[in-house]
C-alpha cells in the first residue's frame, strides 16, 4: 500500500511540476511577442494547459472524493471559459485597432469578415 501511495505522490508533483513548467513557458512567451494578439495568444494557451496540469496534479494528490470533483468542474469551466474570453479580447482589438494594418495581413481578416457578414 505504501508503494502505490508513493507512486500517486510522485505523479502528483509531476504533474504539478509540467504545471509550473507551462506557465514559466507562457510568461516567457508573453514577454518575447511584440504583437498584443501573439500574447494574448500564448497567455490563454498557456493558462488553460498550465491549470489543467496543476488541478489534475492535486486531484491526483487529493483522490478521489467531493474535492477532486470540484476539482474537475473547475478544469471542465476553464476550458470553456478561457477561449471564449480570448475571441471576444481578439474581436474587440481587431474592431479598434486602427494601425492593425501593419501588424498583420488584412486580407484574410477583410475575406472572413465579408463571408460572416453579407450585406
Amino acid at each position: 500500500m505504501t508503494v502505490l501511495l508513493w507512486i500517486r505522490f510522485i505523479a502528483g508533483i509531476a504533474l504539478i511540476l509540467c504545471g509550473i513548467i507551462v506557465f514559466g513557458i507562457e510568461l516567457f512567451g508573453v514577454f518575447k511577442f511584440r504583437y498584443v494578439l501573439n500574447r494574448m495568444h500564448a497567455a490563454a494557451m498557456g493558462d488553460t494547459l498550465g491549470i489543467s496540469l496543476s488541478m489534475l496534479g492535486l486531484i491526483v494528490l487529493c483522490g478521489l472524493n467531493f474535492t477532486s470533483l470540484k476539482m474537475i468542474l473547475v478544469i471542465v469551466f476553464l476550458w470553456f471559459a478561457s477561449p471564449v474570453a480570448s475571441h471576444m479580447l481578439t474581436r474587440f482589438e481587431v474592431a479598434t485597432n486602427e494601425e492593425l494594418g501593419r501588424e498583420c495581413d488584412l486580407s484574410s481578416l477583410s475575406q472572413s469578415a465579408d463571408k460572416a457578414d453579407p450585406e
